[in-house]
């Protein structure tokens, strides 16, 4: 089992989702996929939403399941992905959304360093201009240090 966060393959430079619901049923479907979550995860990511959006500025929303929903998380991960087309995010448009999973609390400093790097607007156009998965996944190594 790996201690990073994030792997090549939980990034997906080409997002497919067109709403909101999509995206977090997306970014849910790479975590599950990665081992981190079950597939019951979703439904925490969606109730989160409906109580709290989870846009943070700078095109960035990070999906994040509930407290109740910490018995369907395995292990601590991310998924990533990149939209083409921006989605609206109750009113706010997101190109970026990365799917959290915390083991015991790990989330938050996952989640501080995601905000760092997006609190830069020049890495955000890095991110935005970056070519392929290997590109996104290297701005975003920092996340597993």
């Amino acid at each position: 089992m790996s201690d990073k966060v994030l792997d090549p393959e939980s990034i997906s430079v080409n997002g497919t989702a067109t709403t909101q619901e999509e995206a977090i049923r997306e970014a849910a479907s790479i975590l599950v996929a990665a081992g981190a979550v079950t597939d019951g995860y979703v439904d925490y990511m969606l109730e989160r939403e409906k109580s709290v959006s989870t846009y943070m500025g700078n095109f960035l929303a990070i999906p994040h399941g509930t407290n109740e929903g910490k018995d369907t998380i395995l292990n601590s991960g991310l998924s990533f992905v990149r939209y083409a087309t921006p989605l609206d995010w109750e009113g706010s448009e997101v190109r970026f959304v990365v799917g959290i999973a915390g083991k015991d609390n790990g989330h938050l400093d996952i989640l501080s360093k995601i905000a760092i790097i997006f609190s830069d607007d020049d890495e955000v156009q890095k991110l935005l201009d970056a070519p392929d998965g290997p590109a996104l996944f290297a701005l975003l190594s920092e996340v597993n240090e």
